[in-house]
């Protein structure tokens, strides 16, 4: 440690830090516009030149190291003048643009120039003109003459989303930030580039011109996107959703969110919003109100309970759901009587678990993991928060090894990190490539190997990487959960981790993906699975937040499917099922009701609504919730989401990735059932910028 004289103030800081480190621990606050915590130092602005004892002029607090005994003053005069010559030279070129820059109100410039710029301007020449860019339906670079070349994007393009989409051409004052050679700026972290511009130059296209930052209110809530459980700061004017950032929270999604976080919310003002409940009657749709809907629904349930049996009703549910909903949508089903429940719509594979299958380590611990093998995923677009954590691990030294298909891993930047050892191949081949591996681990420590695998070249480099270092990790990807061997991949993937020292866990595919496990929405006494159901023969479904013909491995078989039924029950948002649903109940999304997610490493974050459901929207678990009063089933008759979670989470989350099963090598297994990146689930399928994005147009040329 390093003990060093600030403001008069003793501070210890570790060896190698910067003046700005020591400030910071110190609680004294340096003006800047370049520095930021996550990034690399590029002493770029100059805005926090501070006085340093015997040295000749005032020097940067970002990049001047400590020493010993140094005597830093960042208020004195000389400092003070200096940071005051920096701000009027960067005003020089600025634009007066405040009263209409969407920055106005939370710009970093601002603030700053306020309390170090000058009442009037010596420039008496032409400011200077940057043109404006297009660089996709996301970011705004309509006023880059504001840019003052702080270069975060470039910085954070290049480090923390792992593609350099952004740059700085030329020099002097013919410096520009732009893209190369015209292109857009797609990165699916896209948006945390504005967040972190100090200026206006970069701002969000969706919001531009919207509202002032005043006139928003600032709600709490987590995303239902991503298994991350990434913290959301939701901004809100007249009831609507106006703009989504993050909520710092160093544990889960540090200062990001991914951008389907941050664009979705489109969707829940748009027209496709379901406002009233709607009943089928000859062919036709119309409205009604909730009493006749619901009754319709307990009669139609009743009737088709006694002329059929209980076992001929189910209900697929979805894991974007709130755990509170998910546990009322269980609670419906058995007290008719039925164990036909299940959230996993794109699984091939429906094994019993022995517990609640996590991340199994700490979403933290990902940035600092050295040795990687990932298996069954395309993880940039799978999980971009937890793509990110590792990219910070590989850039740090941890060797990545991957297991996936062509799909995933087709060219050099599809992570957008560098990848140590990769198989790429059919998934048909995946479990015979584990057994590979496991076969060269067990050659390496003189074990007996679990499967017949042969020694190869690559196995042999994955089985040494992970025999090496001490932070391990073996993590199972949305394509190994969705497999039809996910059994086999998981036992072999659990004796490479027991033999190597790793953790092994699976990435999760949606925001509740453990949530529906803890809750039970699943067959727990030999009902049918999702597949089954599905398969068609149930004679009523009830379809809670989900479109089977986008959501299910069943694909666009599962509207004919389902068209078969005697009765179909969608609760949705949005206006959807309509070709095979009798009835139609509006349901909130999570921006309008209270609940709870549970993400992929087992941590239970509750939220609040941050507006009023639209219309004659009423939340989930309410609906769920009177249904069963109305088909007298007992225990249910809860007044808030508060004792439906306290019910859901009375027996405590058992989380176990361990499994008995015969390994299954080859065979003729089908491509697992993953969703794109913006089709997700249906509010990211409805949001209108992220379907103009390269990704989503990627989407619907496959």
């Amino acid at each position: 440690m390093v003990e060093i004289e600030l403001d008069g103030q003793k501070v210890e800081v570790a060896e190698g830090s910067m003046v700005m480190h020591a400030a910071e621990k110190a609680g004294t606050y340096i003006p800047h516009f370049c520095y930021h915590k996550k990034l690399s130092i590029a002493a770029n602005c100059r805005m926090c030149l501070v006085e340093v004892e015997k040295a000749p002029k005032p020097m940067p607090a970002c990049a001047t190291p400590v020493t010993q005994g140094m005597i830093v003053r960042t208020k004195s005069d000389r400092a003070i003048a200096a940071q005051k010559s920096v701000m009027e030279f960067l005003l020089i070129n600025h634009p007066l643009d405040c009263p209409i820059c969407d920055q106005g109100g939370e710009c970093q410039l601002q603030d700053l120039a306020v309390g170090y710029g000058g009442t009037t301007s010596r420039y008496e020449e032409e400011k200077r003109v940057v043109f404006h860019k297009e660089v996709g339906p996301l970011i705004s670079m309509e006023e880059m003459s504001r840019c003052i070349h702080c270069t975060r994007c470039v910085r954070f393009g290049q480090e923390v989303a792992g593609a350099m989409e952004l740059g700085m051409s030329h020099r002097g004052e013919h410096a520009e930030i732009e893209t190369f050679l015209g292109q857009t700026i797609d990165s699916e972290l896209s948006g945390n580039m504005i967040d972190i511009c100090p200026v206006g130059a970069l701002t969000s296209k969706p919001f531009r011109y919207h509202a002032r930052t005043w006139e928003l209110s600032r709600r709490k809530s987590v995303a239902a996107h991503d298994s991350s459980g990434a913290n959301l700061i939701v901004q809100v004017k007249n009831n609507q959703v106006m703009r989504v950032v993050p909520l710092e929270n160093e544990e889960v999604n540090e200062c990001w969110i991914a951008d389907r976080e941050r664009f979705s919310y489109e969707a829940l003002n748009g027209p496709e919003r379901l406002t009233k409940p709607m009943l089928k009657q000859g062919g036709e749709w119309k409205e009604v109100d909730w009493q006749t809907a619901l009754e319709y629904v307990a009669n139609g349930l009743r009737n088709i309970q006694r002329d059929h049996g209980a076992n001929s009703i189910g209900a697929l549910v979805s894991p974007h759901s709130t755990l509170e909903e998910l546990y009322l949508a269980g609670a419906l089903m058995r007290g008719l009587g039925s164990d036909n429940i299940d959230y996993r719509l794109r699984n091939a594979e429906f094994a019993a678990a022995s517990g609640v299958r996590t991340l199994g380590t700490s979403i933290a611990s990902l940035s600092t993991l050295q040795r990687v093998l990932v298996v069954g995923s395309n993880l940039r677009k799978d999980h971009p928060l937890f793509a990110l954590r590792l990219r910070h691990a590989v850039r740090h030294g941890a060797a990545l090894n991957v297991v996936t298909d062509a799909a995933s891993l087709g060219h050099a930047d599809a992570w957008a990190m560098p990848v140590a050892q990769s198989v790429v191949t059919d998934a048909a081949a995946w479990t015979q490539v584990l057994a590979d591996v496991a076969t060269a681990i067990a050659a390496e420590k003189g074990v007996t190997a679990p499967a017949a695998g042969t020694v190869t070249a690559q196995s042999q480099a994955i089985a040494k990487s992970l025999l090496g270092g001490d932070r391990k990790a073996v993590l199972l990807g949305n394509a190994a959960a969705h497999h039809a061997n996910a059994s086999s991949i998981l036992v072999l993937a659990n004796w490479i981790a027991e033999q190597t020292g790793a953790s092994v866990g699976y990435l999760t595919e949606a925001a509740n993906t453990v949530g529906a496990q803890w809750a039970g929405a699943l067959p727990q006494t030999g009902g049918k699975n999702a597949g089954q159901m599905l398969a068609g023969g149930l004679k009523a479904l009830v379809l809670l937040n989900n479109e089977p013909e986008f959501d299910s491995a069943a694909g666009a078989a599962a509207a004919q499917t389902l068209g078969q039924a005697d009765m179909v029950v969608t609760l949705s948002p949005f206006k959807a099922n309509m070709a095979f649903s009798d009835v139609l109940l509006p349901i909130a999304p999570f921006t309008e009701t209270s609940g709870s997610f549970v993400n992929a490493e087992g941590r239970l974050q509750s939220f609040h609504a941050v507006v009023k459901p639209l219309a004659e929207t009423r939340p989930a678990w309410k609906v769920l919730r009177v249904l069963a009063n109305l088909l007298e089933i007992p225990g249910v008759m809860f007044e808030t989401s508060q004792d439906v979670l306290s019910r859901a989470t009375a027996k405590p989350l058992q989380a176990s990735n361990a499994i008995q099963a015969e390994i299954r090598l080859g065979g003729a297994v089908s491509a697992p059932t993953v969703a794109a990146i913006y089709q997700l689930d249906s509010i990211v399928r409805r949001a209108p910028s992220l379907q103009l994005t390269a990704d989503a147009r990627l989407e619907v040329a496959a």
